[in-house]
């Protein structure tokens, strides 16, 4: 045998070869792989996110419809106010007109008045006094069926709240009050309209 062939397999340089029972294990622990489970994955990713914006969408379309719904009930809710405003607002004017005619209708006779009084000026003073008279009553059961009642304010205590006091008399030996009145005051069916004008004896 020849030194040469002798020696060719104790040479440093050479790299042992791998026994090849280890080498199929070491390739049976690696995990496989492949392009096709790469595909299979992303095919989930994009299943998952399609559900995500599905879901998305339907809570937006929902949203929008509850919106619309409140929109619509609120603009019914104005619509409706303003019918019921416009409403009031035609009685009252309706009740006004009302009460304004009934109350014209009760002056009528007051014209009446009037006129027989102017008719008969020219005669004598006598008649004169009577149609005015005639007129003021008239007039005076025309206003109190409207609820006008007159203040008594004579030979009364005074009262601040329906008498107005324009003059401070002495009153010696007698009872402090009203002593005189200036003006008649009135009330409208229980309120104060017009307190008296007095004079007051202190």
């Amino acid at each position: 045998m020849s030194t040469h062939e002798s020696g060719g397999d104790d040479s440093p340089d050479a790299v042992p070869s791998q026994d090849p029972i280890e080498e199929l294990a070491h390739t049976a622990e690696e995990p496989a792989h492949t392009a096709t489970d790469d595909v299979a994955e992303g095919e989930l990713l994009d299943e998952t996110e399609t559900e995500i914006v599905i879901d998305a969408g339907d809570e937006l379309t929902r949203l929008a419809a509850e919106r619309d719904e409140y929109l619509a009930h609120l603009q019914r809710t104005q619509a409706e106010f303003d019918n019921y405003r416009k409403r009031m607002l035609r009685d009252q004017t309706a009740h006004l007109e009302r009460a304004t005619a009934g109350l014209i209708e009760q002056l009528l006779p007051v014209l009446d008045a009037f006129e027989l009084a102017l008719g008969s000026a020219g005669t004598d003073a006598e008649r004169l006094r009577k149609g005015v008279e005639l007129v003021y009553g008239e007039l005076l059961g025309a206003l109190e069926k409207a609820g006008l009642e007159r203040i008594e304010a004579l030979g009364k205590p005074f009262d601040p709240a329906e008498h107005e006091a324009v003059m401070h008399v002495e009153n010696e030996g007698g009872e402090p009050g009203v002593q005189d009145v200036v003006r008649t005051g009135y009330r409208l069916k229980g309120r104060v309209l017009r307190p008296a004008m007095v004079k007051v004896a202190t």
